[in-house]
């Protein structure tokens, strides 16, 4: 099976480069912002909130792109968000070892993933329905272990500085650093490895994949798990940040990444995305909220460029695929 990147040799070049239009949208904003606040937003200390905001969302992002090319949705990653590092503070402050916990946790995480995609794959269930019930049951167990109240992190440790310390005293972030490193790595599993190219393979036509040797059922849970265990990731960068877990933390977040991933290309449907540009989407939702807060404007506008964009994303990815896929 010829990789990814072969298989769209010969296309166009918007279908070979999803990230073309979150690019052009970077841009376009960019200067919006330049234009409200020129003596704000051009900074070195706004770029640095950007890629704080951006790393976390970020991290979430990829593992949700990764799924969404497979043609599934794992909603539960904004809970889980919360669960791995509220696990990790309690147990922390019990006297586990904070790497320990870590690991404890973000296995849980893993296994939480491959357990919604197990329960999609055998009923039949669609994927957004599954993980929907999953994320209301993880957050209403946080709410009743927690009582509703944050725990707070009463023990520091090394890795809170490794997962998303300060780097210099400008706001940089270790995030930042993960993130970049993330991108590159599933950017190169997903366009250049047999894996990456099942994945597409799996998200474009299961049945065409499953007769072509794929194990349609092993690549999904895969992606579900990875999907789980990099929002736990982010959840742990979260903790490092704020030093405190609210059980309300990410609420919302998966409309977020599931918006990042769809601005970096990836279709609703399946088959078709980019890492990087998902990558690219994310920068850009933290530059819309730095900026919108730098210009001080009121909070719903942040929701109402969400819900905008991403209709207006999904439409852009749709056609530029059917006219690929009409000339192909």
């Amino acid at each position: 099976m010829a990789t990814r990147a072969e298989g769209l040799r010969k296309a166009g070049f918007l279908a070979q480069h999803p990230e073309i239009g979150v690019v052009s949208s970077f841009f376009s904003i960019a200067a919006v912002f330049l234009v409200l606040v020129p003596d704000k937003f051009l900074t070195l200390p706004t770029f640095y909130s950007i890629l704080t905001l951006a790393g976390e969302l970020g991290v979430v992002s990829l593992g949700v792109a990764f799924l969404m090319i497979t043609g599934e949705f794992n909603l539960s990653v904004s809970s889980v968000y919360a669960l791995v590092p509220m696990g990790v503070a309690i147990m922390a402050n019990m006297g586990v070892d904070m790497l320990l916990a870590s690991v404890v946790m973000l296995a849980l995480a893993y296994g939480i993933g491959v357990l919604v995609g197990y329960v999609t794959i055998k009923t039949g269930i669609p994927s957004f329905i599954t993980s929907l019930g999953m994320m209301m049951f993880l957050r209403g167990i946080l709410l009743a272990i927690t009582g509703g109240f944050p725990v707070r992190l009463e023990h520091d440790h090394w890795l809170m500085y490794a997962l998303n310390g300060p780097v210099g005293e400008q706001g940089l972030r270790t995030s930042a650093a993960w993130l970049v490193a993330l991108t590159a790595l599933l950017a190169f599993i997903l366009d250049w490895t047999p894996y990456g190219n099942w994945t597409y393979a799996v998200g474009a036509s299961p049945n065409t994949a499953r007769e072509l040797g794929v194990s349609v059922t092993k690549v999904k849970l895969l992606n579900f798990g990875l999907s789980s265990l990099l929002a736990g990731l982010a959840g742990l960068m979260a903790l490092s940040r704020f030093k405190v877990v609210d059980p309300t933390l990410g609420q919302g977040l998966e409309l977020e990444a599931i918006t990042s991933a769809v601005l970096g290309g990836c279709l609703l449907t399946g088959g078709y995305g980019s890492i990087t540009g998902t990558f690219l989407g994310a920068f850009l939702i933290a530059m819309t909220r730095v900026g919108l807060v730098l210009a001080k404007a009121p909070a719903y506008w942040y929701s109402a460029f969400i819900g905008v964009i991403l209709i207006v994303a999904t439409v852009i990815n749709i056609f530029v695929v059917r006219k690929y896929v009409a000339g192909g």
